[in-house]
């Protein structure tokens, strides 16, 4: 996965690091539903995004990333639709039901939701540059894929990682191993309990997913 989150210090953001006793993203999957920001050159294809910047194998979007919705509208060609700076980009494996096969990217019953499709916008093309966009994992999808983000890095709004934090089970702060930020130590009963010691509005968190080797 080739992110271009590490490059921090242009952002104002504090960095928050966890050691966790596990490599599922089963976690974190609630903070992966809900967005989180990505850094990569805009005004750029989905597929370009995805596959060259990031990271993700052609095939997988091809095939196990059934269904996307980019700024609320259902895509079907992830060649022509564009991520600019601010966009939402939801990504999912096939949903059930007649509602999850309408929504399926070039579907057979594609037809039936031509009235919200993402359209091309022929507004003229933007220089390509560095800057954020919001990506959104779901199902199979966080799971897969939501454990490579968290390691190399991912931008969280901080009230969004408050009370995700402070929403967590006993059993969650059992498996983490370790809490730091900006490189000093944490104490996970603090981070439990709300009390996040944080200031900027973004932040920058990072997550080392223990294998069983490792642990």
């Amino acid at each position: 996965m080739n992110l271009q989150n590490t490059d921090t210090e242009a952002v104002e953001t504090d960095k928050v690091h966890f050691s966790w006793a596990s490599n599922q993203g089963d976690d974190f999957i609630e903070l992966l539903q809900k967005g989180f920001q990505v850094k990569v050159r805009v005004e750029s294809s989905i597929r370009d995004v995805v596959c060259d910047q990031i990271g993700v194998a052609q095939e997988y979007l091809d095939h196990r990333i059934t269904t996307i919705f980019l700024d609320g509208s259902p895509v079907d060609d992830v060649d022509s639709a564009t991520i600019h700076a601010g966009s939402s980009l939801a990504l999912s494996a096939a949903m059930p039901g007649l509602v999850g096969a309408t929504m399926r990217k070039a579907g057979y019953y594609a037809q039936m939701r031509q009235g919200i499709t993402y359209v091309a916008d022929e507004q003229s093309a933007s220089d390509s540059r560095l800057d954020f966009f919001t990506l959104k994992l779901f199902n199979l999808v966080a799971a897969e894929l939501g454990p490579l983000f968290l390691t190399h890095g991912i931008w969280v709004n901080r009230q969004d990682l408050e009370r995700f934090l402070k929403s967590r089970s006993d059993g969650f702060w059992s498996r983490c191993l370790k809490a730091e930020i900006n490189g000093r130590d944490i104490e996970l009963g603090g981070l439990a309990e709300g009390k996040f010691p944080a200031e900027a509005q973004r932040i920058y968190l990072k997550c080392d997913m223990m294998t069983d080797s490792t642990l």
